[in-house]
């Protein structure tokens, strides 16, 4: 079940064999039904969870029952209310999956046992942090100065297998739309075409 974070893990720094065995005792295989809750808001985030399988997602509802999607983790992504996980708060995000998933688990405790075993991963967490970091920057600044429309179209670019993965209403969701509005900006982009 490690290949694929074996892989995603090698693209940023090399493992052994031997290293990739040692690691591989730090993780806990979970599988998730769709729909079923990795983490609740007002619980505390016991895990990061690396998407072997399937999608999840990150999100808040709102006083009038709307949820407001934060993030999406596809197969290979790591997903996680970090907050919490760093701090022992309780949550303020649901994280659920949108299919049936496999995940691989891994708590505070094992994370540090993890670096001090083999450092080279303390360096793959600071490269997905750094990864991580640019994203919701750009993200921040793309929902405060460009178009709906050029958020959508930064979307589709950046992750292409979404819209065949995702409902349109989450992906409006996530771009802090209406699906009204995202059906209309589809119509004009495939028009355009």
């Amino acid at each position: 079940m490690l290949e694929l974070f074996f892989k995603k893990v090698n693209e940023k720094i090399n493992l052994t064999e031997e290293e990739q065995a040692a690691c591989a005792q730090y993780f806990i295989s979970k599988k998730l039904r769709k729909k079923q809750y990795l983490l609740q808001a007002g619980d505390v985030c016991k895990y990061s969870a690396f998407v072997e399988k399937g999608i999840l997602r990150s999100y808040t509802t709102d006083e009038k029952g709307a949820e407001h999607i934060m993030q999406f983790a596809l197969e290979g992504w790591w997903i996680a209310d970090m907050y919490s996980f760093l701090t022992g708060e309780p949550s303020i995000y649901n994280i659920d999956a949108l299919e049936d998933a496999e995940l691989l688990l891994l708590s505070s405790a094992a994370q540090e046992k993890l670096f001090h075993q083999i450092p080279k991963f303390e360096r793959y967490f600071r490269i997905l942090i750094q990864n991580n970091m640019i994203a919701m920057q750009r993200r921040l600044i793309g929902s405060l100065s460009l178009s709906a429309e050029e958020n959508y179209v930064h979307l589709i670019n950046a992750n292409p297998g979404m819209l065949q993965l995702v409902p349109q209403h989450m992906i409006a969701s996530y771009l802090g739309i209406t699906p009204e509005t995202l059906s209309r900006i589809r119509k004009q982009l495939a028009t355009r075409r």
